[in-house]
């Protein structure tokens, strides 16, 4: 027959330890004997059990004392105590050190194998739901494991998606994709001054990055022409900001960069194109854009003039402040130092790769 769990039985009075060991090796346990807490304790380093049945008032080490070396060495361990004397202040003690339960003598042996099998139980509930709590736990490791992998696959999925959408427009138009890297790191650097969040930031880089994605739509003696533009080709490049809205709306994580996409031409006064939005209902990312975009126009190299002093640039986007850009975003790009702005114009990496680096 398979043992139920296995038993130490201490008690000074042999014939109280042999009364158990008949009596609980009968209902299929394993027991052993001890007469004293001292041997109790040599046995149990010895050996693990499942469950301790010991009488409270014995020479040398009392039941009590026993209950505490024996827990400290083994929580798990199942403990009830047994004593011919009934003290509620023992009882109670034994019970707030461990102990399953509390028998006095002369007891019932039905009820000492019912109090058994409860302690057991209990044991047995306790163990198996640690082992549940670590295996969930092990599990739920596993699963956020797993799941920060694929976001990190989905990520770089992500910055493979605006590298090539990048890539294609600079094939179209020589430059674009150095000026859109810095103006990407110039709106992060804003953005993050202005408060934005991080799902905002990341927004705001996409729709930044691809600002000028419409154009692969516009055709090459348009873009590419080095004069000046007649009314209708100036017609016909305006629907950049469109064409690149219809793009990127089609691909779920650039829908709502599209938006910045679809507004990055609009003015704080509402002359801009294509919609002639006005003051705030301009998306915030656009009018985030507008101001970093015209540092870097003014501070770069044209094939018509040379880069203005940063100096220069910042006095014209104060001057147009209310016009072309919002004030209040102007007020916190003039908090900006300088040394700032140089520095994060050389930038190699993208918001996205700056984040996980971090």
């Amino acid at each position: 027959m398979e043992k139920r769990g296995t038993i130490l039985i201490v008690d000074d009075e042999e014939n109280i330890r042999d009364i158990l060991f008949e009596v609980l090796s009968n209902e299929a346990y394993e027991c052993h004997r001890a007469e004293g807490g001292e041997e109790a304790l040599s046995v149990l380093r010895e050996r693990s059990f499942d469950l301790v049945l010991s009488d409270i008032l014995m020479p040398g080490m009392s039941g009590i004392d026993l209950l505490k070396e024996a827990k400290a060495a083994d929580a798990d361990l199942s403990f009830i105590m047994v004593t011919a004397v009934h003290a509620a202040e023992t009882a109670i003690e034994a019970m707030r050190l461990g102990a399953d339960n509390y028998l006095i003598k002369p007891f019932n042996l039905d009820e000492v194998i019912l109090s058994v099998e409860k302690a057991l139980q209990r044991r047995r509930l306790i163990i198996e739901n640690r082992e549940y709590q670590l295996h969930l736990e092990k599990k739920v490791e596993e699963r956020t494991r797993e799941l920060h992998d694929a976001l990190k696959k989905i990520q770089a999925s992500y910055r493979a998606t605006l590298e090539a959408l990048g890539s294609a427009l600079d094939t179209r138009d020589i430059g674009t994709h150095a000026h859109s890297r810095r103006v990407t790191h110039y709106a992060l650097l804003l953005g993050r001054t202005l408060g934005m969040s991080g799902q905002e930031l990341e927004v705001l880089e996409r729709g930044v990055y691809l600002h000028d994605i419409g154009k692969i739509g516009i055709p090459d003696d348009i873009l590419l022409r080095p004069g000046k533009l007649t009314k209708q080709e100036m017609e016909i490049m305006m629907t950049h900001a469109e064409l690149g809205k219809r793009l990127l709306s089609r691909i779920d994580f650039l829908r709502e960069a599209s938006e910045i996409v679809y507004s990055h031409q609009e003015r704080f006064d509402g002359s801009g194109y294509p919609r002639g939005l006005k003051g705030e209902e301009i998306p915030l990312g656009a009018r985030v854009f507008a101001i970093v975009d015209a540092l870097d126009a003014m501070t770069s190299d044209r094939p018509y003039r040379k880069a203005l002093p940063f100096e220069a640039a910042r006095a014209e986007i104060i001057r147009s402040a209310g016009i072309q850009f919002d004030p209040e975003i102007v007020r916190v790009f003039m908090s900006i130092p300088k040394e700032q702005w140089l520095r994060v114009r050389e930038r190699p990496l993208l918001y996205e790769e700056e984040r996980e680096v971090a």
